[in-house]
């Protein structure tokens, strides 16, 4: 699901790179615990990013290690989970179950198969997530319908249907936190939302328009053959700069925490990196070669 957020590994130290893979581990662990085994297969870069950036001030951060079936022969270090970081394993649970009935809806009887099956193993795991966080489960259905209100009449304005999608992670900035903290974790979602729903659009173009999906960008520019001219490409990249410019400006506001680092090398590296290389993936061979000839 997703997996654009992640850090820029070149340019964290390795205690910070060793500290994020056990906490892409604790949270792995946390789903298979709360949720069993299958709820493991839906781990994704992004609620590993929700867990470091909820992560109270005050929390401590413990790291053990263990084997697990993805190392039977080796321990490998993990961050044992908390109440936040349990908290994020319910979100990633609704938010999958959400997203493979929305796929069951969108894609042909065939290629629906897997969603179908998806969403019949994780079907316990979410009515678990649903008891503990029913408010959260009303934000998705709600936001979901609305997005495909924006599908069924074929809405051009992909800044329309990311403000749905930005409204679903905005929910997750509920908890024990201050109200002050609350109301920066909801810019900073909210903004974080859009930029993976436009990023997502963007590379999920060429696909969606091949299948004849919903897809805001190839509606607002016309793209008939799944393809990004160079002029479209920069106000996409305008765009996500300015969610990224909103996101780190919140970031800024919020307490330090034992993720901090981590979270600032998303925000600040690793965001802008995937953006760059997914708008970069449109460009030809031919502009590739002129652009490496003519750095300036």
């Amino acid at each position: 699901m997703f997996g654009y957020i992640r850090p820029l590994q070149g340019e964290l130290k390795v205690r910070e790179l060793e500290r994020f893979k056990a906490c892409y581990c604790g949270l792995c662990h946390a789903l298979g615990r709360k949720y069993g085994f299958r709820a493991r297969f839906i781990l994704s870069y992004e609620f590993v990013f929700l867990s470091m950036l909820l992560w109270g001030a005050d929390e401590t951060l413990t790291i053990r290690r263990k084997r697990c079936i993805a190392s039977p022969c080796f321990r490998k270090r993990y961050c044992v989970s908390n109440a936040t970081m349990d908290l994020c394993a319910g979100y990633s649970v609704i938010l999958a179950w959400w997203k493979t009935r929305d796929a069951v809806a969108d894609e042909g009887f065939f290629r629906a198969i897997p969603y179908r099956l998806t969403s019949l193993f994780l079907s316990g795991a979410y009515k678990r997530a649903v008891r503990e966080l029913p408010e959260v489960d009303a934000a998705v259905r709600e936001q979901l319908a609305k997005l495909a209100g924006c599908e069924s009449r074929g809405a051009e304005s992909f800044d329309e249907a990311a403000d749905k999608f930005a409204k679903i992670l905005k929910a997750a900035a509920g908890g024990k936190a201050p109200a002050a903290t609350r109301r920066v974790l909801h810019e900073l979602l909210y903004h974080l939302g859009r930029w993976i729903y436009i990023i997502d659009a963007c590379d999920d173009l060429k696909n969606d328009v091949k299948y004849g999906r919903y897809n805001p960008i190839a509606l607002r520019f016309n793209l008939k053959q799944g393809e990004l001219p160079d002029v479209n490409a920069e106000e996409i990249k305008m765009t996500l700069a300015h969610s990224n410019n909103l996101l780190s400006a919140a970031f800024e506001l919020l307490p330090e925490n034992a993720w901090s680092a981590i979270v600032s090398n998303i925000v600040y590296s690793g965001m802008p990196d995937a953006a760059e290389r997914i708008i970069r993936n449109y460009k030809t061979e031919e502009k590739l070669n002129s652009e490496h000839d003519n750095p300036i």
